[in-house]
C-alpha cells in the first residue's frame, strides 16, 4: 500500500517511470527513516496521539527495521515506491493499529529530507575523517623528503627553486581549508525539516517540532517549513559544492604524480604492485591509480551540474523533480570518499627520488631572480637588474 493510496490502483508503466530506482537507492535511507520515526512516534506520545503502549510498539518495531537493514535484510519492493512506505507497511502489518498511526503530522516529503540529512550528518563524518588521513599522509611524505630539492614551475616551465616539502605541503593546508568549507556546509544541513510536513505544517496538532529535533541532534529546527521543501536539493548541492573543492585538489595532487613519476621528470615513483602494464609493450609500468583518480575527480563536476539543473527554475514548494536529486547526491559522496581513500593509500607507498630532484634543482635558471635581487641589494632598480641578468637567457 502506497502512503498516498485512495483505493485505486496505478498505471504499471508510470509507477515504473515514476519509482524510477529510488526503492533502490532507499537502502542507505532505512536506518536513517527508522531513527527519524522513532524520534516522531516519541513526539506523538508527547502530545497523546500515542499511548505509551503504541510507541513502546513501533519503538521496538522501528529497531527491528534497523537490524534487519544492518543486514540488508530489509525490502523495499519497488511497488513500495521508497523506504518510507516499506517501513511503514512493516509496522502496519506487525503492530496493526498502532503502526497506521506514525504518519500522522508528517509527510513523505518531510520524512525523506529528515532521513537525507541524517544520512548526511553520517557521510559527511566519514568523508572528514577519510579527508584527514590524506592530510596524515602528506605529512608523514613531507617527513620524509621534505627537504628535498627540486624546481618550481609555472606555465609548466622551470621557474625558481622549490623543495618537495613546499610543493606537497600546499595540498595538506588545502585539505584543510576544504574540511572548514565541509564543515559549513554540514552546519547549514544539520536543520531539522520534520514538522514541515508537505511545506505548509500541520493543522490542529500542537506538534513540538524543537523535542524531534533535540532528540535526532540537530542543530536547530528549520522554522519556515515552505523554505524546508524549497532547501531541497539546495542543501544537497551545497554540500557537494564543499566536496569539489576536496575534489579539485585531489586532481591537482593527480595531475603533479602524473608528471613527476614519468621518465622525463623521475621525481616520484610508485612501488611496482600499484602499477598496471602493456597488452603489447613489456616495459610498461603504467600509473592507472592515479589517471583514475584524475578521471574520477573530473567526473565529480557532473554531480553538482545534475542537481543545478534539477532545482533551477522550479517553482516555490514541492516538486517530483526533487527525487532525481538523490542519485547524483548520493553517487557524488561515495566517489568522493573512494578518491580520499585512494589517495591516502598511493601517497603510503609514494617515494622520491632525491639524487634527480636535487639535480634538477640545481639547474641555473631557477636562480635567475635570487641573480636579479643580488643586484638590488647592491642598490640597482629591480627593473634594470631584471634586464641585466635576462640578458644570460
Amino acid at each position: 500500500m502506497k502512503l498516498w493510496q485512495k483505493g485505486h490502483g496505478l498505471d504499471k508503466e508510470i509507477e515504473a517511470f515514476t519509482v524510477g530506482n529510488d526503492y533502490e537507492l532507499d537502502k542507505k535511507l532505512i536506518v536513517y527513516d527508522a531513527r527519524a520515526s522513532t524520534a516522531h512516534a516519541a513526539m506523538l506520545h508527547k502530545i497523546g496521539i500515542l499511548t505509551k503502549d503504541e510507541f513502546e510498539n513501533i519503538k521496538k518495531c522501528l529497531n527491528e527495521i534497523e537490524v534487519l537493514a544492518a543486514k540488508n535484510m530489509f525490502e523495499i519492493k519497488q511497488e513500495d515506491e521508497d523506504c518510507h512506505t516499506a517501513i511503514e507497511n512493516y509496522l502496519v502489518v506487525k503492530i496493526g493499529e498502532a503502526g497506521k498511526k506514525v504518519h500522522t503530522a508528517r509527510s513523505r516529503n518531510d520524512q525523506v529530507l529528515a532521513a537525507l540529512r541524517l544520512y548526511a550528518r553520517d557521510e559527511i563524518t566519514e568523508i572528514k575523517n577519510k579527508t584527514t588521513q590524506v592530510i596524515t599522509a602528506i605529512h608523514t611524505f613531507r617527513e620524509e623528503y621534505g627537504a628535498v630539492k627540486m624546481p618550481g614551475y609555472t606555465h609548466m616551465q622551470r621557474a625558481m627553486p622549490a623543495t618537495i616539502g613546499l610543493w606537497i605541503s600546499a595540498y595538506e593546508e588545502a585539505l584543510e581549508d576544504d574540511l572548514q568549507i565541509v564543515e559549513t556546509a554540514a552546519k547549514i544541513m544539520n536543520q531539522s525539516p520534520l514538522g514541515a510536513a508537505a511545506g505548509y505544517g500541520v493543522p490542529i496538532l500542537e506538534i513540538d517540532r524543537v523535542f524531534v529535533a533535540e532528540k535526532l541532534g540537530f542543530e536547530k529546527v528549520q522554522n519556515n517549513t515552505l523554505y524546508v521543501q524549497n532547501s531541497r536539493g539546495k542543501f544537497e548541492l551545497l554540500l557537494l559544492q564543499a566536496l569539489q573543492q576536496i575534489m579539485l585538489d585531489i586532481n591537482k595532487l593527480a595531475n603533479d604524480m602524473m608528471l613527476f613519476t614519468t621518465i622525463e621528470y623521475n621525481f616520484l615513483k610508485l612501488p611496482a604492485e600499484f602499477c598496471t602494464g602493456s597488452s603489447i609493450m613489456p616495459q610498461k609500468k603504467n600509473p592507472d591509480v592515479i589517471e583514475l583518480l584524475r578521471a574520477k575527480t573530473a567526473m565529480f563536476s557532473s554531480y553538482p551540474q545534475q542537481i543545478t539543473a534539477i532545482i533551477t527554475n522550479l517553482p516555490s514548494g514541492y516538486n517530483r523533480d526533487f527525487q532525481l536529486t538523490k542519485q547524483p547526491f548520493m553517487d557524488s559522496i561515495e566517489l568522493t570518499k573512494s578518491c580520499l581513500g585512494m589517495s591516502a593509500h598511493v601517497l603510503t607507498k609514494l617515494e622520491c627520488n632525491k639524487e634527480i630532484c636535487e639535480k634538477a634543482a640545481s639547474s641555473k635558471e631557477l636562480y635567475a631572480t635570487e641573480e636579479a635581487y643580488k643586484l638590488v641589494k647592491k642598490g640597482m632598480s629591480f627593473r634594470d637588474a631584471y634586464k641585466e641578468i635576462g640578458k644570460g637567457f
